[in-house]
């Protein structure tokens, strides 16, 4: 039979109670002295409603190029005249630096929408849209000039501007992330 470890064998005393109590309250305390200290691990509230943007791009014009924020990024969205869709499918992979076809960096059916980071891949400038050599995005900074699809083309920058996930929500609605 197993025994007690109470002073008076049986029963238990004032003694055992206190030394209880006071274990819980010290594992009380510890777990909410330390709850802080986890919970600012999560993410900022800000940080998470960034985690995807739905745009509606019933308002943008043929032509025209909107800058939304995702991530804390600016991400270019173009719509893209036929033009410049043309030009961007004309342009030989060879006479690219990071060959991409243009068909690669849009959505099937949705060519004339150009969803880019607009991010320099030099040194992380922002472009500028309908300037430079292509008539695609130019980086002041540093003078890298990109196409109608945002390929690279000319300049210090080694790869093309990044394509973000995305999807289309509806025919006028763009879920980026």
């Amino acid at each position: 039979m197993a025994k007690s470890t109470t002073m008076n064998g049986d029963q238990p005393t004032r003694r055992d109670f206190l030394y209880i109590a006071t274990g819980a309250m010290g594992a009380v305390g510890a777990a909410a002295a330390a709850w802080p200290l986890i919970h600012q691990m999560n993410p900022d509230a800000s940080v998470q409603a960034l985690a995807s943007a739905e745009v509606d791009l019933s308002p943008v014009q043929e032509g025209q190029i909107i800058t939304v924020k995702w991530r804390g990024k600016p991400v270019f969205i173009a719509h893209r005249t036929k033009k410049e869709i043309e030009e961007a499918k004309a342009t030989p992979l060879r006479d690219l630096p990071d060959p991409q076809p243009d068909d690669a960096r849009v959505k099937k059916g949705k060519e004339q929408w150009l969803v880019l980071v607009g991010v320099c891949t030099h040194l992380g400038c922002v472009p500028l849209g309908h300037q430079g050599d292509y008539k695609g995005f130019f980086c002041p900074c540093h003078g890298s000039h990109y196409d109608t699809s945002g390929r690279i083309r000319k300049g210090p920058a080694p790869l093309n501007l990044e394509v973000p996930p995305y999807e289309f929500a509806s025919d006028t609605m763009v879920r980026i992330g």
